[in-house]
């Protein structure tokens, strides 16, 4: 094995282990072969195959030309996604490795059918970005035997053997729309020969002659446009690979896949719940079908106090509850599980067993914060009628209603407010792929600790210690920590542009603990269909202040309105409650419209940190099991020379809830953003627990889309 290849197989391999050790079990790619792209193809050509909806994919590959990481995700049947970093030496004249971020996508225009028809597709590679690997191409791929399968296309850009040089002094991050199917247009080919079922032929006919990479003397140019290699299957999950371009250059890959949609756990671990209790016959319990029992002042505390132990086992809260002859509401805190409408089922058959039998109308609200976000309005004949059949039966009987902030008679149950929580736990912070640093990381212990006075009124923070990291003190330009607080102001010299987020390094390689956030936050509900926040504190670990909005989101609506506004001041980087020069005020007008199928969109427009206005448009797919992987871009009035390299504020969002890799019912969730790079044009505030994201877990699609959990 070559020299270079050695340390990078060892890191890629632990890399691929952790992650699938961290995530759980992947689902099979299906025969689907990724390229050195870390998208469906051979070696460095596409192919027309789609992967599994839901799938995402962590794709590492290596060669004397470059370093390629790959995310590709598959949000929907026929379109692939990918983010990719990759590391090229001698190319940038500003830098000796260039560190490139680039965006592809694929379309599938047709599938392949058992006839002549072949599956199609359309994509752009590296489509926004320097344009380094700037292509565009249309594939067609067909199944000859089980065991051949063959691809053609034409290629445009880099597939077709034209660089589209790249001025590295510019900001890059733009479409380039004029440059895509435009020059010379080139032939391609593949095949793919299963010589078992794990081991993988390949032979491509490419004109990528690699121009940009071997403008460094030290590369060698490919000796031809045949390029070949292999690819071999490790169980369902892995892949790795290994491939000559034109014969004299030599390259490795691996993969790791995971599927949204599937799960090690598809059915969980949790202990099944208590089974629906009939109600007795009227003649067996003549006062309990009378409702006689509601004149009795002792009736409803037993019952609620009885209820809330029985809730309190199954993770939930009962927070207060309303009780008359045939008619009982209780409002539910969710501690456990993922999917809501799972334990809204849990909570009616214990209803079931705890309410006397005159009781007819069950409903469960759900409370977020202290105020309730919908109403399920349940006949318990249905309940008692339907509990072995299929949970669309009991979803055709319910009814989703906007909750009434104020019902009569509801009773809090005992100890809820005032309720202090806390828990210690560890922490880790990753920094990915910045043109000068590719990974950074800190990790440490963290304290947090939570004060609910009184519904919607809560009081919360954060304390971190931290043990060790790279993700060390250090100013914008390399400068030292000394030498930029010596600058004495957050402004930019050159562009007069704030700091707000170019300068974030300077919080962090405390050695001392620091206080991420301390808030103070009041939920509250004017209306049916209106809800508010207003935090004050330290909001994140760059600003404090105030932070106020309001939601109109009606239960059944798709469409959501909102408008928060801040006023916030730049947080000094070492003593936790003292504060800098900067202030802003920031605010913005946001809409949000769930398009079905767990895609859901929003678009924000006003003024961001540093001043500049502008908007945001993000879209998001949220899979049943909880899976949420989104994407967005955000275009303000600040120059592409003044944002920096870039040009915008763009990048991808992952969100994994724990109990898909555990299996045991658990709210946790892991994930992050990963941007193209952070600058500080079209820069929002990171205040917690933003309304939309609060409330729609308890809203109509939300729950349909989890309701075939209700039963478990």
């Amino acid at each position: 094995m070559h020299r270079r290849f050695r340390p990078l197989l060892l890191t890629s391999t632990a890399l691929l282990t952790a992650s699938v050790s961290a995530l759980g079990v992947a689902s099979p790619t299906q025969g689907q072969t990724l390229n050195s792209y870390g998208m469906p193809g051979a070696i460095d050509t596409p192919t027309a195959v789609a992967p599994p909806e839901g799938e995402l994919s962590a794709t590492v590959s290596y060669s004397d030309y470059a370093t390629r990481t790959t995310i590709s995700f598959q949000p929907v049947p026929r379109l692939t996604g990918a983010l990719r970093y990759s590391k090229i030496d001698g190319l940038d004249p500003n830098r000796d490795t260039l560190s490139d971020r680039s965006f592809d996508v694929q379309f599938q225009l047709l599938n392949e059918t058992q006839g002549w028809q072949p599956s199609v597709a359309i994509g752009l590679r590296d489509f926004m970005g320097t344009g380094v690997y700037s292509g565009e191409y249309l594939v067609a791929t067909k199944t000859v035997t089980p065991r051949l399968r063959v691809s053609g296309g034409l290629g445009w850009g880099r597939l077709a053997g034209q660089w589209r040089r790249t001025d590295y002094n510019d900001e890059g991050g733009d479409f380039n729309v004029g440059d895509w199917f435009s020059g010379d247009v080139k032939p391609f080919a593949s095949v793919e020969w299963q010589a078992s079922d794990s081991l993988s032929v390949l032979a491509e006919y490419s004109y990528d002659d690699y121009d940009p990479e071997v403008d460094d003397p030290s590369k060698e140019r490919p000796d031809g446009k045949f390029n070949l290699g292999v690819n071999y299957r490790i169980g369902d999950t892995y892949q790795i690979g290994a491939y000559t371009i034109g014969g004299n250059v030599f390259g490795i890959k691996g993969s790791v896949a995971l599927n949204a949609r599937k799960s090690a756990y598809p059915s969980g671990l949790e202990p099944a719940p208590a089974p629906v209790r009939p109600r007795p016959a009227p003649n067996a319990d003549p006062d309990g079908w009378s409702g006689a029992w509601s004149a009795d002042p002792t009736a409803q505390p037993a019952i609620q106090t009885a209820l809330g132990d029985a809730l309190s086992g199954e993770g939930q809260v009962l927070e207060s509850m309303a009780l008359s002859a045939n008619r009982a509401e209780v409002r539910i805190r969710n501690n456990r599980y993922s999917q809501q409408a799972e334990a809204i089922g849990r909570t009616a058959r214990l209803m079931t067993r705890a309410l006397p039998p005159s009781v007819e109308t069950f409903v469960i609200t759900s409370m977020e914060k202290g105020v309730p976000t919908s109403s399920v309005v349940l006949r318990r004949s249905d309940i008692e009628r339907l509990e072995n059949t299929a949970s669309a039966h009991i979803a055709q009987q319910a009814q989703i209603i906007d909750a009434d902030p104020r019902v009569a008679g509801l009773v809090y149950s005992p100890g809820i407010y005032p309720k202090f929580t806390w828990n210690l736990r560890p922490y880790a912070s990753l920094g990915l792929w910045d043109p000068d640093e590719p990974w950074r990381y800190e990790a440490g212990l963290q304290a947090s600790a939570t004060y609910e006075i009184r519904p919607g009124l809560i009081l919360s923070g954060t304390v971190r210690q931290r043990a060790f990291g790279s993700l060390d003190q250090k100013g914008p330009g390399d400068l030292t920590p000394d030498e930029y607080e010596a600058l004495g102001t957050d402004i930019d010299p050159d562009t007069g542009i704030p700091r707000v987020r170019s300068d974030s390094r300077m919080y962090t390689g405390n050695t001392s603990p620091t206080v991420p956030e301390l808030t103070l936050a009041w939920y509250a509900k004017p209306t049916e269909t209106t809800y508010t926040r207003v935090t004050a504190g330290l909001l994140e670990r760059a600003f404090g202040g105030v932070s106020a909005e309001v939601l109109w989101k009606p239960v059944n609506s798709r469409l959501a309105l909102g408008a928060e506004i801040n006023r916030v001041r730049k947080r000094d980087f070492r003593d936790a409650f003292s504060f800098r020069d900067y202030e802003v005020t920031s605010g913005h007008l946001s809409a949000y419209y769930d398009f079905g199928n767990g895609i859901w969109g929003q678009v924000d427009v006003g003024k961001y940190l540093a001043g500049d206005k502008g908007a945001t448009l993000a879209l998001n797919r949220e899979f049943e099991n909880g899976w949420r992987v989104g994407a967005w871009a955000t275009k303000t009035d600040m120059s592409a020379e003044d944002f920096g390299e870039g040009s915008f504020d763009k990048g991808v969002s992952i969100s994994i809830p724990v109990t898909w890799a555990i299996g045991t019912p658990t709210k946790r969730r892991v994930g992050g953003q990963i941007r193209s790079i952070a600058r500080d044009g079209g820069v929002r505030l990171r205040v917690k627990d933003r309304l939309y994201e609060t409330v729609r877990e308890s809203h109509t699609s939300n729950l349909y889309d989890g309701w075939g959990k209700f039963w478990r």
